[in-house]
Formats: structure tokens, sequence, C-alpha cells
């Protein structure tokens, strides 16, 4: 069978494309709302774990709030990010739409990574910008919010937008929990006509575009911020 017979049979006969095309919708879906997610359980953790460690005067609810965030960073991060997604499917969330326990899945996972990020970039803000609020009269918390948060999350945007690059081609292994994300359209395909290398390169084509596209949007953003420092 020829070159242009096998891509015919894999992607044009029976629009058997459209499980690429599904695929991928489905894929930048659960991409986009788990990045979402993850921002929001992040930067909540990054800030309680930072204000643990910043004040002296630590109350209980405090303790508590640190002691869950630093417990939810250990499970996390310990363990296989598709393991987490088998838990929440077939284990926690069983009757949930697959689609919308992917999203849940992959934003607490992605959570937990950015969370180090923003604590990361919070820490890197000299803590003269700290006493510098309080001498105005800023509370701790109207100093983290506007001096302290704005500062950091320009020093580790570069960071989060990799990580955002790290979960789109995380997503692949949504097809455990029966997704039809992009992985899982080009293994139909294959299922289909036997054909296993055109809708496997395809697959890994359309990964490969997403993730310069956005690598080099994540040039552009590092450009920018190094000119803005020179200013």
């Amino acid at each position: 069978m020829s070159l242009s017979e096998h891509l015919y049979q894999d992607f044009i006969e029976h629009k058997r494309y459209m499980y690429l095309v599904n695929g991928l919708g489905n894929t930048l879906r659960i991409t986009a709302v788990s990045l979402l997610l993850g921002i929001v359980l992040g930067a909540i953790a990054a800030i309680v774990r930072v204000s643990y460690a910043n004040n002296k005067k630590r109350g209980v609810g405090l303790t508590i709030g640190n002691f869950i965030c630093g417990l939810y960073l250990t499970i996390i991060r310990g363990t296989p990010t598709v393991v987490q997604l088998m838990i929440m499917a077939f284990a926690i969330w069983t009757s949930g739409n697959p689609i919308a326990v992917a999203m849940v899945s992959f934003g607490i996972n992605t959570g937990a990574y950015i969370a180090e990020i923003v604590r990361g970039g919070i820490q890197s803000i000299d803590r003269g910008q700290m006493e510098a609020g309080r001498s105005l009269g800023l509370s701790y918390n109207q100093t983290m919010r506007k001096i302290i948060i704005p500062q950091a999350f320009r020093n580790c945007a570069p960071a989060l937008f990799n990580e955002f690059i790290v979960l789109l081609k995380e997503t692949s292994v949504a097809g455990y929990v029966g997704i039809q994300d992009l992985t899982k359209g080009g293994d139909i395909i294959r299922s289909i006509t036997y054909d296993a290398f055109p809708p496997l390169l395809a697959v890994a084509g359309i990964y490969l575009v997403f993730v310069i596209i956005l690598t080099q949007i994540l040039h552009v953003i590092e450009r920018r911020l190094a000119q803005s420092d020179l200013r």
C-alpha cells in the first residue's frame, strides 16, 4: 500500500480525521480549565505557606492551613498524574462527567506545582518591599496584595507559562478514564485501520506544533519582561 493510500485510509476515509479534531478540542478544553483551577489552588497554597513562614504570631487557623497545604503538595507531587486521574474517576467521583473529572484532577495536580512556582516568586522579592509597605501603614495582607504579589507574578510568569506547556502534554493520559482526547483519537484510528504509524505521528505532530507556538509566546513574554527590567 502506498503512502497516499495509507493517509487516505487513516484520515480521509469515513472522515476519520474527526477523531483527531474532536480529541484536540477535548484536550484544549481540559488544559484551559485545569490551568485556571490550578492557578487558583496554587496561589492559595503558596500564600498560606508564605504567610506561615513569615508570621511569628501563627494562629491555629494558619497552622492548620499550612499543614493541609503541605500535605496536599506532598501527596500530589509524590504520586503519578495518571494514578491521581484514575483515583478521581474510579474511586472518588465515579458518577461525574469524565471530562469534568479530568479537569478537576489535572487542576489539582497542576495547582501543586504552581504553588511552588508562586511561593518561589514571592520569596524572590526583597524583604525590604514588605517593610516599605508596612512603613506606609499598609497591613500585611494589603502589602502582599498590592506590592509583593504583583512583583512575584512578574518574576514567575515564565515558569507559570512553562507549566501550561507541561500540562498540555500531561493531558495525553486522559484516555485512561475513557475520554477521547487527542492521543485517544489517534489510538482509535489505529484500532480501526490497524495502521499505527501515521495516526500516532499525526498526534505527535499536533502536540509539537502547539508546544512550539506556546514556546514562542513564552519567549516573547520573557523578552518583554527583560526589556521592562532595563527601564
